[in-house]
């Protein structure tokens, strides 16, 4: 029994020593842990408390404001709710998250996640027809920290964003915020010229940031908003904040407040757009044209006073981005009113291009004043393999069928006749004239073939054929016959509105080829210059004064005695000159559209500055498919004109 007792004893106090022994390990562990946590990773825990509870964001600076050259203001900042998740705050069950985004996409009108079919990919007809990205893909495509906000949908409707907030208890991660939205006060207008923001396109990202813009920051994309980009976004500014534990601010450490862009002031004249933009209309109306161009602009500066591109769009419809439908009715409208015809159309510029031809001519020496030929309506080009075989003559036409008549330079300008400008440039008979080589050479002097520099994008460069050129594109030698057509602003040539204006202003101003300009002042918030407007010459014209003093007399005569006699102003000297401009265009059943004559469908183009000695201003009028320019664009014009310089409407002529 006594040696029971003594096992038993001796068991208990091997337990109890293996007892102590593992509590002392256990406190060991406890003590190593506390040691850990406290001493050795104690930064790096206090680093992740932090970081849950603490948040360095980014204050976005107010964008510069845009005024018109009066102090009228065309872009302004207006006060809308921007819905933002933080993917962190976001629940870590799948199936909440899916509740979460599920009830937000339900408020804002999109979908939580791309449409699947029976495989689980999204089908391609789905992706092209959608109306706005899923929230999933845009928070895979723009997350960049999982604390930082990413923006799910701007200019959301006030009572979502009311409702949202209610609900933020269910919705963790979900933030409402108030952000500016753009607001263009004159809408179509001035779409064209100022253009609109929108967030950066996936494709730009890395540049963007590279330059210091977040994913969801607003950045100019056409007109006046991305080409001043760099003036108009401000410096961030930057907020300590403590959130709680559905991501939203509770206290604000430390910030440093944002620096407002600076605002752009333009040499556009608001009241002066809105008439040009009304006479444009008019001319259209009456021609049956569906597209025109009209732009005023200073000769004596390069400043752009009026734009008018139409059809327009409402540049509105892009702040706090697009609507699918709204989108697709502006990008499948045939007329396509997204583009801007002033600087992106390139036409035919027809009879406006003989200010270049003229002068080239008379500087080159290769006709003068007393230079004479004769236009009988209609020119036999002699095929140069069959000289003598009449019936291989090519012939061409003026567009005036019984002729002129005997004419020098400045008869064929007021007459606009076409046969002396063929002559002039591809010669005839005995005659050498200038060449398509020394034409496109004095072309591009005027600025044709190149953009100009406007402060815009899309600019076109339009098209400077040569013999080169046409070898390298169609296979084919250039023949005299192509020269003839280039002479007139016809056959391959193309050239913009703008270029054409442009080309006028060197002409009323004596010889120097100015670069339009729009930006007419940078001032900071409280209203000091920055940077005051400019004249930007690009080149001095290589042709003598006595030589553009010449074709502005035939310009100005055009007015007094010929084809621009619609725009004779009282107490007002207008020199001008029309074009009318064929061009090939194709039916619904893809034939060539041709009148009963047989004859393309035209253009109709005017340009003219005034007044006549000293130039104030000059212009250009361009209506698409509109007919003569004489008929068509020059009444266009004039409306214009009587507007500038205040001249009143004709009287009627009351007939019995």
């Amino acid at each position: 029994t006594r040696g029971v007792a003594v096992m038993e004893n001796g068991g208990s106090r091997l337990r109890f020593a293996v007892f102590r022994i593992l509590a002392i390990l256990a406190f060991l562990i406890i003590a190593f842990k506390l040691w850990d946590l406290q001493v050795v990773s104690s930064e790096t825990y206090k680093e992740s408390a932090n970081r849950n509870r603490f948040r360095l964001v980014p204050v976005d600076a107010p964008r510069g404001i845009i005024y018109d050259r009066s102090g009228r203001i065309l872009v302004r900042n207006v006060p809308s709710f921007a819905v933002n998740i933080v993917p962190a705050g976001l629940p870590e069950d799948a199936k909440a998250q899916e509740a979460v985004l599920e009830r937000v996409a339900d408020l804002l009108g999109m979908r939580a996640g791309p449409v699947k079919d029976s495989k689980g990919s999204e089908p391609t007809d789905a992706k092209n027809a959608r109306g706005a990205t899923s929230i999933k893909e845009i928070l895979e495509e723009r997350t960049i920290s999982p604390y930082a906000p990413v923006r799910i949908a701007s200019n959301v409707d006030r009572q979502a964003a009311f409702i949202i907030e209610e609900e933020h208890l269910e919705l963790p991660g979900v933030l409402v915020e108030v952000e500016p939205l753009r607001s263009y006060t004159e809408g179509p207008l001035t779409a064209h010229t100022l253009g609109y923001v929108g967030r950066i396109p996936s494709e730009s990202l890395q540049d963007y940031t590279e330059r210091g813009y977040q994913p969801d920051d607003l950045v100019g994309m056409t007109g006046i908003e991305l080409t001043q980009e760099d003036v108009l976004r401000g410096i961030k500014g930057q907020k300590h904040i403590e959130v709680d534990a559905f991501e939203r601010e509770v206290a604000v450490i430390a910030s440093k407040p944002p620096i407002q862009g600076y605002n752009v002031v333009l040499a556009i004249d608001t009241e002066l757009q809105q008439a040009v933009e009304d006479a444009l209309r008019e001319g259209m109306h009456k021609a049956n044209s569906e597209a025109g161009v009209a732009v005023v602009m200073d000769p004596r500066t390069g400043e752009v006073l009026a734009m008018v591109s139409l059809p327009s769009y409402d540049n509105n419809l892009f702040s706090g981005g697009i609507s699918y439908e709204d989108y697709d009715a502006l990008s499948s409208d045939k007329r396509h009113p997204l583009v801007n015809h002033a600087i992106s159309g390139q036409y035919p510029p027809g009879s406006t291009y003989k200010i270049v031809t003229a002068s080239a001519a008379l500087e080159e020496h290769v006709i003068d004043l007393s230079t004479r030929f004769t236009c009988k309506g209609t020119l036999l080009l002699p095929n140069k393999h069959y000289p003598d075989d009449p019936e291989k003559a090519q012939e061409f036409f003026c567009w005036y069928k019984p002729g002129h008549g005997s004419l020098n330079v400045v008869g064929a300008l007021l007459q606009s006749c076409d046969i002396f400008f063929y002559q002039v440039a591809g010669g005839y008979g005995d005659f050498q004239g200038l060449g398509v080589e020394r034409l496109a050479a004095y072309a591009a002097m005027f600025g044709f073939g190149e953009p100009s520099g406007i402060e815009l994008s899309g600019e076109a460069a339009g098209l400077l054929p040569s013999d080169r050129w046409k070898r390298q594109n169609y296979g084919e030698n250039w023949f005299t016959g192509d020269t003839y057509n280039a002479a007139i602003g016809q056959g391959y040539v193309l050239a913009t509105p703008l270029q054409v204006l442009n080309a006028t202003n060197a002409i009323a101003n004596g010889g120097t080829l100015y670069r339009p300009q729009l930006v007419y002042q940078i001032i900071d918030a409280q209203g000091n210059v920055i940077q005051s407007f400019k004249p930007e010459p690009i080149r001095e014209l290589e042709v003598a004064k006595e030589h553009l003093a010449t074709v502005r007399e035939g310009m100005r005569r055009a007015v007094t005695q010929g084809t621009a006699w619609l725009i004779r102003l009282p107490g007002l000297a207008v020199a001008g000159k029309t074009g009318t401009a064929e061009y090939p265009a194709l039916d619904e059943e893809g034939n060539l559209i041709l009148d009963d004559e047989g004859n393309l469908p035209t253009h109709a183009w005017f340009t003219a500055f005034a007044p006549y000695e000293d130039p104030e201003i000059a212009l250009v009028v361009f209506l698409e498919g509109g007919g003569e320019g004489s008929q068509v664009a020059v009444p266009v014009a004039a409306e214009i004109m009587r507007y500038y310089f205040d001249l009143p409407e004709p009287t009627p002529v009351l007939t019995k």
